[in-house]
């Protein structure tokens, strides 16, 4: 685990953007922008720059997965890391815990750090748009996947474990329980949610306090600061790009394709122009890199659609040209249902608050957490929320449009099935013994309110149809063993890849951040293990 060290600004404007923000807050005094003097890869703006060169491995996105996959790669190849949003290290409202949440309050089409969406069931949500994805907008909580979890996708236990690690050695903090964390934690026993389980990161049934990616100093660590551990020399980043497609190629006589690069554009809507980047050409194909989708849930299968790889009959809907019949892009979506309740009766001027301890009840099956959201510049509100850890229903994505900028169509049929409807009823019944804690009541005394009142099945089955939310952890859509094989290959093409939540068929823990960190650094060690034992096989005489 790391300790936070001072380093001073470097940067006049955000000396004056952080003076103006004391003024408005109060003070972060031991809060820095910069990233602990460390050199970070080359980061660039200019699609010019980029525009024609090749690399060993072009990764599309540089969210939570994508900047470990791309810093582990660069260790012994080239690497292009492509994101469509900007960098977070000069953005205080990303960085700084004391403004937790202000920068998911204002979204525009091409430009704010998250972008939104609604669903077809009718729920707002948000898809990060910065280098750092989610990873720099969440509430910080890292909290590892189950073994069962572990088991099930069949990854190697030891690499997995060296991988969080990894993670956690540079990213990762204990703690110090604030004040309404602590209310938390006690609200949770009390409600019965047992047994306490102290500082853990493994995913264990019952109360306990998590990681963190802030550190004890109120500084957020993205997945972008994992950068740091790239080979500066073998990496470009290229910010505020999105990529359009993927580029396939037939090699001699064969109809097989192969990903032979990417086309991208600007991201803020100023122009259509495109351009291209490639994958470096070596004459034997298992020697070959690869181009990587890391761009997300919806980001992933939007850009395999784009690229020709889906349903037949519906990209012939968008004069898409088909490269593969693969109608499981885009199936299976799943998002966790969530259910929220306000227990302060009004805005109030607190201090936003990041959830630092979680209930893990009801067989692993609920998640509870809570909080303290900003929903003005001044005021804030005290939600308690809770999730479905495994919904059954699933729902669908599909393209809107030919623009990669702007959203996909995706329905997640919240509550669709029956067992999900008693699993929401279940939850409800924990929120409202959480609500009317003792802990709960004294932390805000006469202002404390309980809107979960309802008594009967049916009327909590209603209150969980009218008020399902998102819990942000969507997922799906590229599933192993339909959309991608064990190593991630997409099915069917060769040197293109998916490595992201988009391949999983369940949220893992108590979310996927902790998970998908890993997933960055595991995979990348695969990829690499994979090409030393293929450039040893082919020096050995035969």
């Amino acid at each position: 685990m790391r300790s936070c060290k001072e380093t001073p600004n470097t940067k006049t404007n955000m000396k004056l953007l952080a003076a103006i923000f004391f003024l408005i807050f109060g003070s972060s005094p031991c809060f820095s922008s910069s990233i602990q003097g460390k050199q970070l890869p080359r980061m660039t703006t200019d699609v010019e720059e980029v525009s024609g060169k090749s690399f060993d491995y072009i990764i599309v996105g540089g969210g939570t997965t994508g900047c470990p996959l791309a810093a582990t790669l660069s260790e012994k190849f080239s690497v292009l890391l492509v994101e469509r949003g900007s960098s977070p290290f000069e953005n205080q409202l990303i960085l700084d815990k004391h403004y937790y949440g202000l920068s998911l309050l204002h979204t525009d089409e091409y430009t704010s750090v998250a972008q939104s969406f609604t669903s077809v069931d009718g729920i707002a949500n948000l898809r990060g748009r910065i280098l750092g994805g989610s990873s720099a907008l969440n509430g910080g909580f890292y909290s590892r996947a189950s073994e069962d979890f572990i088991n099930q996708v069949g990854w190697d236990k030891e690499l997995v474990h060296d991988a969080y690690t990894w993670v956690e050695s540079r990213v990762v903090f204990k703690p110090e329980l604030t004040p309404f964390q602590t209310v938390a934690e006690f609200s949770f026993l009390e409600a019965g949610i047992l047994p306490y389980n102290g500082y853990s990161l493994e995913h264990v049934e019952g109360t306990k306090i998590g990681g963190s990616i802030f550190d004890n100093c109120g500084r957020r660590h993205t997945s972008a600061d994992l950068l740091e551990a790239a080979n500066p020399n073998n990496m470009v980043v290229l910010l505020n790009a999105t990529v359009k497609n993927v580029i396939f190629y037939e090699k001699g006589n064969t109809t097989e394709k192969i990903a032979r690069g990417i086309r991208f554009i600007k991201s803020d809507g100023s122009s259509d122009k495109t351009y291209e980047a490639y994958i470096k050409k070596h004459s034997n194909l298992s020697s070959k890199g690869d181009v990587i989708l890391a761009a997300g849930a919806l980001g992933s299968p939007q850009i395999l659609m784009l690229s020709g790889i889906g349903s037949f009959k519906h990209l012939k809907n968008f004069d898409v040209p088909l490269v593969l019949n693969l109608k499981e892009v885009g199936r299976d979506m799943k998002d966790n249902p969530g259910i929220a309740t306000l227990v302060d009766s009004k805005p109030q001027n607190r201090q936003p608050d990041t959830p630092q301890v979680v209930g893990i009840a009801e067989d692993f099956k609920v998640i509870i957490e809570a909080g303290i959201l900003p929903v003005s510049l001044n005021t804030s509100r005290v939600p308690i929320a809770a999730k479905l850890a495994f919904p059954s229903s699933k729902g669908k994505l599909r393209l809107n449009n030919t623009d990669p900028r702007k959203n996909p169509s995706v329905k997640f049929n919240y509550l669709a099935k029956e067992e999900d409807t008693k699993g929401c009823v279940k939850l409800l019944g924990l929120l409202q013994r959480v609500a009317r804690s003792e802990s709960i009541s004294l932390f805000l005394g006469t202002e404390h309110k309980n809107n979960l009142m309802m008594t009967t099945e049916d009327e909590l089955k209603k209150f969980c149809k009218n008020n399902v939310r998102t819990f942000y952890h969507y997922h799906g859509g590229c599933l192993i063993g339909s959309v991608v094989d064990k190593d991630y290959r997409v099915k069917g093409v060769r040197g293109l890849r998916v490595i992201d939540g988009s391949t999983f068929s369940e949220s893992p823990g108590t979310n996927p951040m902790a998970t998908l960190l890993m997933l960055g650094r595991y995979q990348g060690i695969k990829i690499l293990q994979e090409r030393k034992s293929f450039s040893a096989n082919s020096t050995n005489p035969q």
